[in-house]
């Protein structure tokens, strides 16, 4: 097993999502917007009990690169994408891997024994879900374990990596190590940015990452806090976002960066360093609001898609529509899942 080798390599925080409907008031009660995305303070503590308590709950898989990691793996051939994350010894991990083994993604956790895997309460209110995290063991995650003689190989084989915005939280050090690897070596580097709190609060640790991320994926709500934070003249034009986070310094110059937004059922937006005055628009294909079961997960989805696309060497356009495709079925499932028997989007 340890001589395996996978092309895309994923980091993130592995969550347990804990997963309610009809959540406006706990919108009110615990002071959290409709589709927002935080770390739970103390405050917010007590949402855990009080939906497990007082609402029909679902479990599902969760942590956005691991989202990400499964939708790839689900649109590549197995044995393609590997994920590591910092997880407890607890019954939360094995639903986990279950979820990961049924889409062929192989996982190498780092776990912590003793301590619980992390867990995300989504609330959802209509087409909206608002996610409160408690990192639990997903914040333990340690250097050492990627040069440890199961995971180093993995690094070492990879040809693109991936890693969540919400991992520069605890992790900035860490992922600042794999990007320069990556960069250094020539190899594709995929940063999210996950949530508007990450280039609001978390600026210095984007910052030191981004000279040396090839492709940069986020939503408007985190294209337009990236472009408050940085003193952008217009924090709702996305294209003009996007372009100054594509001349942005950056390291490895054999390769242009390209930065895409989703904009949920409007268009996508996609600007390459190579031609920063030429945006590119794809537009989605609406699905009608009765298919929608909820948008829990479609960001995701549209990562895991256009990386899964990107590694089976289909040009950028190819890996948005991609991405667009696995949006679109993930948002008629309950949270970050996918049609089973599996659907061909490539």
């Amino acid at each position: 097993m340890a001589s395996q080798t996978y092309q895309l390599f994923c980091i993130g925080n592995p969550l347990l999502d804990v997963q309610v409907t009809n959540g406006e008031e706990l919108l009110k009660k615990y002071d959290l917007k409709a589709n927002d995305a935080i770390l739970a303070e103390e405050k917010h503590m007590s949402i855990y009990d009080e939906i497990v308590k007082n609402y029909k709950v679902t479990y599902v898989a969760g942590g956005a690169s691991q989202n990400a990691a499964r939708g790839a793996a689900y649109v590549l051939p197995p044995d393609s994408v590997v994920y590591t994350g910092c997880v407890g010894d607890d019954d939360l991990a094995e639903q986990l891997r279950a979820a990961n083994k049924r889409e062929g993604l192989r996982e190498v956790y780092l776990v912590k024994p003793g301590q619980k895997t992390g867990a995300c309460a989504v609330v959802l209110t209509g087409h909206h879900r608002s996610l409160v995290t408690t990192l639990q063991a997903a914040e333990m995650f340690e250097q050492s374990h990627l040069s440890s003689p199961v995971v180093a190989p993995l690094v070492d084989a990879a040809n693109v990596f991936y890693v969540e915005g919400f991992f520069l939280t605890h992790g900035a050090s860490i992922v600042l190590e794999l990007s320069k690897k990556a960069s250094a070596a020539s190899k594709t580097f995929v940063l999210n940015f996950s949530a508007p709190f990450i280039p609001q609060f978390f600026g210095t640790q984007l910052q030191s990452i981004l000279p040396y991320c090839d492709i940069i994926i986020g939503n408007e709500t985190e294209a337009e806090a990236y472009a408050a934070a940085n003193g952008l003249p217009d924090t709702k034009d996305l294209a003009a976002i996007a372009k100054a986070v594509a001349i942005s310094p950056k390291s490895n110059k054999s390769r242009p960066r390209v930065v895409i937004f989703t904009h949920g059922a409007e268009s996508t937006i996609l600007v390459s360093s190579a031609e920063p005055d030429s945006p590119k628009v794809f537009k989605v294909s609406p699905i009608d609001d009765k298919l929608i079961v909820d948008t829990n997960g479609a960001g995701d989805a549209f990562a895991g898609g256009f990386l899964g696309a990107y590694v089976a060497g289909k040009s950028l356009d190819e890996c948005v529509e991609v991405g667009h495709k696995m949006g679109a079925m993930c948002v008629q499932l309950v949270g970050p899942q996918f049609p089973w028997p599996k659907v061909s989007v490539l």
